[in-house]
């Protein structure tokens, strides 16, 4: 019994990373992926039958967890308070450094539209490269009608704005100009870094102080701006310039020195997208990991 525990156990550690982040692309939490994960070990510990294939066995039942969650969730996304963004992901927080995909916050936000089989079927054969008859065992369906599910979320997910490379010199500079321009209420810099049908979502969840809709146009962009700048007496403080969800962007304390992030979606014209997170549950596993406020000290501007 002890070596099949051992063997159990190794099989299951040797997944939990790719687990974790299958788990969050499927629910856009950190701390409802880790549930899943943690309820997908226990299921496993349990089984009774012997597992030809425990990567495959272990990925549909975190699936089909997370699409039992995510009709749930569906509910809680209609009652959130303002804007809702995903949990920020930030550099070396990230799930599985090793693996690299395409599904940044712009994609994460399209995922939230579709049907929980939908998303399911898209994560699973276009990010995870799962072959489709697998896919179709785990879901329970014809792999016809997989193909169909995948095809009408592929379909969904690239109407939204496609992924747009940036170096990592530009996005480091683009980044910075725009924080300083932020914080000083630099109506010019702001003009010049921003595209001309720019957004700005901002996720506070109802905990602390935000916008309750998205900010759109450069016009109200820049009014904003100025308006913050004039209103708060103690300015921003850039902690660290970093990788957020995919997205260029920085992890900074604002005037009152609560933590939050903020990924760019940047453009041939300019930043398109502006997403911040401030609802203090979804910057808790940042502030645990890097203990931001009490041993990060603030980096000058490049």
């Amino acid at each position: 019994m002890a070596a099949m525990n051992d063997w159990r156990t190794t099989a299951f550690e040797a997944e939990r990373r790719r687990l974790t982040r299958l788990a969050y692309r499927m629910m856009g939490s950190l701390t409802e992926a880790e549930d899943v994960v943690q309820d997908t070990w226990l299921r496993w510990v349990g089984a009774e039958s012997v597992v030809d294939s425990p990567p495959a066995y272990l990925t549909r039942i975190v699936t089909r967890l997370c699409i039992d969650r995510r009709r749930s969730a569906r509910a809680r996304r209609e009652t959130y308070v303002g804007p809702w963004l995903p949990d920020p992901l930030v550099g070396s927080v990230e799930l599985d450094e090793t693996v690299a995909d395409d599904v940044t916050v712009t994609l994460m936000l399209a995922l939230e539209r579709l049907s929980p089989l939908e998303r399911a079927a898209f994560l699973l054969h276009d990010v995870f490269d799962v072959p489709l008859t697998e896919v179709a065992t785990t879901l329970g369906r014809e792999p016809a009608a997989v193909r169909q599910l995948a095809a009408r979320a592929r379909k969904h997910v690239q109407s939204a704005r496609p992924r747009f490379d940036v170096e990592p010199a530009d996005a480091d500079r683009i980044s910075r100009a725009f924080f300083a321009a932020a914080r000083d209420g630099d109506v010019a810099a702001l003009s010049a870094l921003l595209a001309s049908n720019v957004e700005i979502h901002t996720d506070g969840g109802g905990k602390v102080l935000a916008f309750r809709n998205v900010i759109r146009g450069i016009e109200r962009a820049l009014r904003l701006f100025a308006r913050q700048r004039r209103k708060h007496a103690v300015p921003p403080t850039l902690l660290r310039v970093a990788t957020i969800d995919g997205l260029p962007g920085y992890v900074s304390l604002d005037g009152g020195g609560m933590l939050q992030t903020t990924a760019l979606d940047i453009r041939e014209d300019g930043i398109a997208a502006i997403y911040i997170v401030k609802n203090p549950d979804k910057l808790s596993h940042l502030a645990a990991e890097t203990d931001f406020q009490k041993r990060i000290s603030p980096i000058p501007p490049a």
